[in-house]
């Protein structure tokens, strides 16, 4: 099975929070993971976040940067391309969603993923909009 980790659901695989042992589960059945480019930037945003709020240390900052990185050399990561542009225009205007969000969704579109992976429901909302199998991961 193909799924796609938009960030929110790609930070629960190393950030022990509600949800993390879902993605971890659902990771394990997967055939193939894919992210979108901007994950991993988001990611790191995330992390250095938490470093900034002292929710984690720098050791942890850097296993927690070292192990995403790692993982994501087995991870398709898709492309900000013309296609995936036009398919994240119509969705903003067709669903109530931030830009980021509607690039995650795009990729997976395009990609034909077989199952979306998110803890944003207005993301979640929009991929059953759009005809996609999703997972709350919230």
């Amino acid at each position: 099975m193909k799924i796609f980790l938009d960030t929110s659901a790609f930070a629960k695989r190393y950030v022990a929070e509600r949800g993390a042992d879902k993605v971890l589960s659902l990771c394990e059945q997967a055939d193939m993971l894919v992210v979108s480019v901007i994950c991993l930037p988001e990611f790191i945003s995330t992390l250095s976040q938490l470093l900034r709020e002292k929710k984690i240390d720098q050791y942890d900052y850097r296993n927690l940067k070292a192990a995403a990185m790692s993982d994501l050399t087995d991870v398709d990561i898709c492309q900000i391309t013309p296609p995936v542009l036009t398919s994240a225009l119509a969705l903003l205007e067709a669903n109530p969603l931030r830009a980021m969000d509607a690039l995650h969704l795009a990729c997976a579109i395009n990609v034909r993923t077989e199952l979306f992976i998110s803890a944003d429901r207005r993301q979640l909302n929009a991929a059953k909009n759009a005809g996609m199998k999703v997972e709350d991961v919230s």
